[in-house]
């Protein structure tokens, strides 16, 4: 390949042909294929490695701590889970298309975040935008831009979401303002985006972190209009134990 069709290539942002001219117009005389077939193939090798380029990006954009994926979760080792449910859920893709609220209930360790970085994982390989979030996070950055005056632009960047993933909610208290502005993102996400939650907590101790009775009233409201319940409470940790004892024992 000559210089300036290398250029030409670059400026076009054709970068996946620009790495495979020569190859490809060696092939393509090899084969003996058709101009049809030649511009087809291209075409098509340029459409698969920017999709796939662009579902990478929406990954790293999610911010996700741990790439995990459901073919990997240990569903043997939750026999309570219903694996049935949670695949036919899965595979419908019914809770991006119905705006759902998966609520994820149960003990530290027994695989909630896992589940719920699954769903996610699997709607951004689908095309969808999405974000994974701790709830302290999400509510330092919502009273943050509150106090720069900045809330509306915060407000709309968490409801432009797909998918939305709020881990550990509830493991901090929150006061009056911080409670008003998470009911308010909760409020604009209602029926546009799914989002997941992940809680030790049940619906009925909610107000323990919220302090708002009428608040913690009107967003379980919300919630539970769209609402798949994962019920953990009776599954086990999955975490691996590895325990060191720096004492002798008699």
């Amino acid at each position: 390949m000559d210089n300036e069709i290398g250029e030409q290539l670059i400026y076009l942002g054709l970068k996946r042909l620009a790495e495979t001219w020569d190859e490809t117009i060696k092939l393509a005389g090899k084969k003996k294929i058709s101009y049809h077939r030649f511009l087809s193939d291209i075409i098509s090798d340029e459409y698969i490695h920017r999709k796939e380029q662009r579902r990478i990006s929406r990954l790293k954009a999610a911010k996700i701590p741990e790439m995990l994926v459901m073919e990997t979760f240990p569903f043997s080792k939750q026999p309570k889970l219903k694996k049935k449910m949670v695949m036919e859920l899965y595979d419908s893709m019914n809770f991006l298309s119905q705006s759902q609220v998966l609520c994820f209930i149960g003990p530290t360790g027994c695989g909630k975040s896992g589940l719920a970085t699954s769903y996610l994982v699997h709607a951004i390989n689908q095309g969808y935008r999405g974000l994974f979030i701790d709830f302290r996070e999400l509510v330092d950055q919502l009273y943050k831009s509150a106090a720069d005056f900045n809330e509306k632009l915060a407000l709309k960047r968490f409801e432009s979401y797909d998918c939305l993933v709020i881990d550990e909610l509830g493991y901090r208290q929150v006061n009056k303002d911080e409670a008003g502005l998470f009911f308010d993102l909760m409020k604009r996400r209602h029926n546009k985006g799914c989002t997941l939650i992940t809680t030790q907590l049940g619906f009925e101790e909610w107000n323990t972190f919220l302090k708002n009775k009428h608040v913690t009233m009107a967003l379980l409201d919300r919630i539970t209009e769209c609402c798949t319940v994962f019920d953990m409470q009776e599954c086990i940790s999955i975490r691996k134990k590895n325990i060191k004892h720096m004492t002798e024992k008699n």
